[in-house]
């Protein structure tokens, strides 16, 4: 079937599913497949579960003379061009944005910004692969004026293959760090992969990138771009300026534009790190006209959820949630952060850093090395790749062991560090401290 002729179909039935057991009326359910499930098998469950079609990639799964069964090369191709089509068709503006660390916050920041003014699509959670992207694409309606969609990678191409989806007419790239290095090979990789943004963008010569002045690795990519900058250091083209003047145990930060009023903004965020995810913010905000104050209110009233940044007050403690994700770059800012916090006493529970291949062990190590500068009250270090360290810090096989020794001595009246890869489940944590 045609695109054209599919996307007929998708006016009159405009949700898309691709779980059997989640099938709102008169949707269409993809038949997508993954390493241990082929969602053909599925297709006879989602019509009579509701849906009024089913795309399948597989004759053996589409009955003869059941027009409710759509037949397709690909249904993972299908829906993406699905996706894309819609895009083009209703033509709205599109934020694309990636980055090594901060992007799903500065994603959530962004939104709750342009919100103030315009009807705002963005992406959900973590929907940020090729089967997320494509089905946030397709909850795009009339009534959006602005959509921010978040692009996620881990190996060299994925970035090029969304955004080729996205097609987004302005770009952000927070930043690059040392992430998804077993898939990228190297940290020159993870540049080139997120710089396939800034590709895209060049070639379509008409779209605006945010960037970060200070940034080199950024910077040095950034040739033949239309750049609107920001920057915490100062920077005469800078279209908004910032610094962090305190975190205690909130970022509060001021900003301002060339000669204009200057403007100090207390956030619920932890981490002087996030003020570039806040400049982001203000930056996007005022170039689409959104008012200085309320660009300010919707980043003064922003609580972080899903582990990021999120300060959570406990019976016993106060503990720093930074438990969803973990690389190099990000545990050294978080854990450089939680020095310079004016508050006692510290503990750090760490988990391992995921997906670093060859590296990994030397990348564990330094933060073994770091952690003894810090000047911490107790550090406890958390999975396998910890317990190779060279420290003498208390080591813990996985999240349970944790749990017991907390439920025989647990911390009281601490400011507690909690980061690891999500795989470590540090976020179980809370209800034990």
């Amino acid at each position: 079937m045609e695109i054209t002729e599919l996307y007929k179909i998708f006016e009159q039935h405009p949700v898309v599913t691709t779980d059997s057991r989640d099938c709102p009326p008169d949707s269409i359910f993809f038949a997508l497949k993954g390493e241990s499930f082929n969602g053909n098998a599925f297709a006879a469950k989602a019509l009579a579960q509701g849906c009024a079609f089913a795309v399948v990639d597989e004759a053996a799964y589409c009955p003869p003379n059941d027009g409710r069964y759509i037949l397709v090369n690909n249904c993972l191709d299908t829906l993406r061009q699905l996706a894309n089509y819609h895009r083009r068709v209703l033509g709205t503006r599109i934020i694309g944005i990636t980055g090594t660390n901060g992007k799903t916050t500065t994603k959530e920041l962004l939104a709750a910004v342009l919100a103030e003014k315009y009807k705002v699509l963005y992406t959900l959670g973590n929907f940020n692969n090729e089967i997320g992207v494509p089905k946030t694409l397709l909850r795009l309606t009339k009534e959006h004026e602005i959509a921010v969609i978040e692009m996620g990678a881990s190996h060299p191409g994925d970035i090029r293959s969304l955004v080729n989806i996205v097609e987004p007419d302005f770009a952000l790239i927070t930043n690059v760090g040392k992430a998804h290095l077993q898939g990228f090979g190297s940290f020159e990789g993870v540049i080139k992969t997120k710089g396939e943004l800034y590709d895209y963008m060049r070639a379509k010569n008409t779209g605006k990138v945010f960037i970060d002045a200070a940034n080199p690795y950024l910077m040095n990519i950034s040739d033949g771009l239309h750049l609107i900058k920001y920057s915490t250091e100062e920077t005469s083209d800078a279209y908004v300026q910032g610094s962090v003047l305190s975190c205690a145990p909130f970022l509060k930060f001021a900003w301002q534009q060339a000669d204009g009023p200057r403007y100090e903004v207390q956030t619920h965020l932890i981490g002087a790190y996030n003020v570039l995810n806040m400049l982001a913010a203000v930056s996007i905000g005022r170039y689409f006209d959104v008012a200085a104050e309320q660009v300010n209110h919707a980043l003064t009233h922003y609580i972080p959820d899903n582990n990021r940044s999120q300060l959570e007050v406990t019976k016993h403690n106060k503990l720093i949630m930074d438990a969803y994700n973990a690389n190099p770059t990000s545990m050294n800012a978080a854990l450089q952060n939680f020095r310079d916090m004016t508050v006692s006493p510290k503990m750090a529970i760490l988990g391992d850093m995921k997906e670093l291949g060859d590296v990994s062990e030397t990348e564990h190590q330094k933060i073994a090395d770091l952690l003894p500068l810090l000047h911490l009250d107790d550090v406890w270090l958390v999975g396998e790749e910890f317990a190779k360290t060279h420290s003498t810090f208390r080591k813990f096989k996985d999240v349970e062991e944790v749990k017991q020794a907390l439920a025989l001595e647990r911390p009281q009246n601490y400011y507690i560090l909690i980061k690891g890869s999500n795989s470590i489940k540090l976020f179980q944590l809370p209800e034990f401290l």
